[in-house]
This record gives structure tokens, sequence and C-alpha cells, in this order.
């Protein structure tokens, strides 16, 4: 995670590229291992990763709003976003961010755009 920069990984089923087993968090990392006093080398991601009937994911259907709520009431991170086929990404809380600000700056935009008198 630390060499890619990125704060969680998707743990597949094996021979299942697109079937979710669960997912490993930088916060799983160090509550579970860090934390306790395991060994990387001798922990299992499979011991510490939340399993995929307690993982919260998102459809591509899914409203950004819904799944900025979703993350912040249960205090997550990163979503995996499912369809019918498996997994096709990952949302993070960042995306989910800059998806809110860019649509509250267009609108911001379209407010000075009508009171200037640019429609």
């Amino acid at each position: 995670m630390t060499q890619n920069n990125v704060g969680a990984l998707v743990v597949v089923k094996p021979g299942e590229q697109k079937s979710i087993a669960g997912i490993i968090t930088e916060r799983d990392y160090l509550r579970k291992i860090i934390v306790q006093g395991r060994s990387s080398k001798s922990t299992k991601v499979g011991d510490i990763m939340t399993e995929e009937n307690k993982l919260i994911t998102v459809t591509p259907d899914t409203r950004v709003l819904r799944a900025m709520q979703l993350m912040t009431d249960n205090r997550i991170r990163h979503i995996p976003v499912i369809n019918d086929s498996g997994m096709m990404g990952m949302v993070s809380i960042g995306d989910v961010v800059r998806a809110v600000v860019s649509e509250h700056r267009q609108e911001l935009d379209r407010l000075n755009a009508y009171i200037q008198g640019g429609y």
C-alpha cells in the first residue's frame, strides 16, 4: 500500500478476480498488527481484513451523496463498487469529496452567471 500510495486493497477470492473476499485498509494494519504487536511477515491478510459479509459496498448507480453518507456513518474511507458481475472498482473519500466540490463549484458558476446576466 505504501509503495503504491493507496489506503486500501480489495482482497479477491482465489481464482476469482472479480469476487471480493474482503478489504484491507491502513487502519486494519495499524489496529490489528501494529497495536496488537503482531508480525507483518507472519500475519496473513485474511486474518486482518474486513470480511465480505461485513463489507459496505455501492453500485455504479449509487449517488455520490449516498456514498458519502455511508462513509460518514460507518467511519470508512473506501467503498468497493460492485455490480452483478462482481467488483468494478473502488471509491475513496477523496473521490467523493472531489465530486461534491466540483458539483458545488459548477453550481456557483451557474449562479454567478445568472446574477451577472450571462443567461
